[in-house]
C-alpha cells in the first residue's frame, strides 16, 4: 500500500493510530489493541524511508535529519493526523494519531452534562489528566468548540502540533503551532498576554516554565485549559507543586489553590461489546475544602472530598466506573482492571 492507501485503511477501520516501523508490518491501533495489516509485508528500512519521505517538506526534512525526530500535523481528506517521525536502529519510523476534522460535542462523546460548566467559566485553570491516548485533547476540543459557538471570545491555542482545527463561529480562534508559528513554548507563553486572550489552551504543561506560565495566565483573569499525564486528580496537584524547588512550593500551593477551577482525570474503557470505548472520569472541583487541602499540602486527603462531593458534581473515578458497570456499558473485569483504588471499587461493586 502507498501511504495514502494506509491512511484510507486506518480511517475506514476506525482506528486511532497507524504505526510504520522497520521490521514490522504496517499496524493500526483499534479499540486500544495493535493489529498488523494482514495483507501487507514486513517493512524494511528502505520501505519506510520511501513511505514517509513524501510527507515532509524541505524544512521538516532538515529538522528531522538534525534532530532525529519531528512532530507535525498532516491533513488528509476529511482527517487530520498528528504525526511523530523518529529514528530507530538507523531506520525511519512514524506514529500517526487520527484526528477527525469534525469536532464532536460533549453529548456525542458520551461525557456527563457537568462538562458544559467548563464552557461557561470566565477565568481560572482547568486541567485534563490521564495517560496518553485517553481522549484528553478530544474532550478539551469539545469544550473549546462549545465556547466558540456560544460566546464572542478570543481563544488562543499553543500546541505541538495543532490537532483539532476549529471553524470560526462566534469566537476568534488563533491557533499557534510550535516551530511553524512560534520558536518556543516560553516565547509563545510570554507573548500570549499581549494578544488580548479570553481563553488560552496550552497543549501540555510539560515543565517548570509551562506550569508557571499557566498559573500566571490564569491568575491574571483568563481561562486556561491544559493537560498533564497523571493517574488521578490528587496526583496532578502534587505533580504541579513538585516541579518547583522546595523554597517556592508554599507560594505555588497558595497560587494553585487560588486559580484552580477543576481537575478531570479521564480514561477510555472498552465497551461491553468490545466494539468501542466509553469515557470514564474523575471530576474534582476546587471547593473551599479542596483549597484548604492544597494550601496545607494534604492532597492525599482529596479522595475523601471526591467521594462525598456529589452535591458539588464531583465524582471519584471508581464510582464512575461502577456506574458504567451498572448501566451495562462496561464489564466487571474492565471496571476492576482500570480502577486505581482497589478498596473503593470493591466497595462500589460487590
Amino acid at each position: 500500500m502507498t501511504i495514502e492507501e494506509l491512511f484510507k485503511y486506518t480511517v475506514e477501520k476506525g482506528a486511532s493510530d497507524l504505526h510504520i516501523t522497520p521490521g514490522y508490518k504496517p499496524t493500526i491501533r483499534l479499540y486500544d489493541v495493535l493489529m498488523p495489516i494482514p495483507s501487507e509485508p514486513v517493512l524494511q528500512n528502505e520501505d519506510t524511508k520511501l513511505l514517509l519521505g513524501a510527507l515532509l517538506n524541505g524544512a521538516q526534512k532538515e529538522e528531522f535529519e538534525t534532530n532525529k525526530e519531528i512532530d507535525f500535523g498532516y491533513d488528509w481528506k476529511d482527517m487530520r493526523f498528528r504525526v511523530n517521525y523518529y529514528v530507530m536502529r538507523g531506520g525511519h519510523a512514524a506514529a500517526f494519531r487520527a484526528v477527525p476534522r469534525k469536532i464532536r460535542t460533549i453529548e456525542e462523546l458520551g461525557l456527563p452534562n457537568t462538562m458544559h460548566k467548563f464552557a461557561t467559566m470566565k477565568e481560572g485553570l482547568v486541567l485534563l489528566t490521564g495517560p496518553t491516548g485517553e481522549g484528553k485533547s478530544t474532550t478539551i476540543a469539545a469544550i473549546i468548540d462549545e465556547i466558540n459557538h456560544n460566546s464572542p471570545r478570543h481563544i488562543i491555542t499553543i500546541e505541538d502540533p495543532i490537532e483539532f482545527v476549529y471553524t470560526p463561529n462566534q469566537s476568534i480562534i488563533s491557533q499557534r503551532e510550535l516551530h511553524s508559528d512560534t520558536h518556543s513554548w516560553s516565547k509563545a507563553l510570554r507573548s500570549v498576554l499581549r494578544e488580548d486572550p479570553d481563553v488560552v489552551l496550552i497543549g501540555e504543561m510539560r515543565d517548570h516554565d509551562t506550569i508557571q506560565a499557566a498559573l500566571t495566565i490564569a491568575e491574571t483573569g483568563h481561562l486556561v485549559f491544559s493537560t498533564l499525564h497523571t493517574s488521578s486528580t490528587p496526583e496532578a496537584i502534587n505533580r504541579i507543586v513538585d516541579v518547583f524547588p522546595g523554597s517556592q512550593q508554599n507560594q505555588i500551593r497558595s497560587q494553585l489553590a487560588s486559580v484552580l477551577r477543576s481537575v478531570i482525570y479521564q480514561r477510555l474503557i472498552p465497551n461491553i461489546q468490545k466494539t468501542g470505548r466509553v469515557p470514564a472520569l474523575e471530576i474534582l472541583f476546587n471547593s473551599s475544602a479542596v483549597k484548604s487541602l492544597i494550601r496545607e499540602a494534604k492532597a492525599f486527603m482529596i479522595d475523601s472530598v471526591l467521594e462525598t462531593g456529589e452535591e458539588q458534581e464531583m465524582i471519584l473515578f471508581e464510582k464512575y466506573l461502577s456506574r458504567l458497570y451498572k448501566q451495562n456499558m462496561i464489564s466487571r473485569e474492565s471496571a476492576f482492571g482500570y480502577a486505581t483504588r482497589n478498596k473503593e471499587i470493591e466497595k462500589f461493586i460487590k
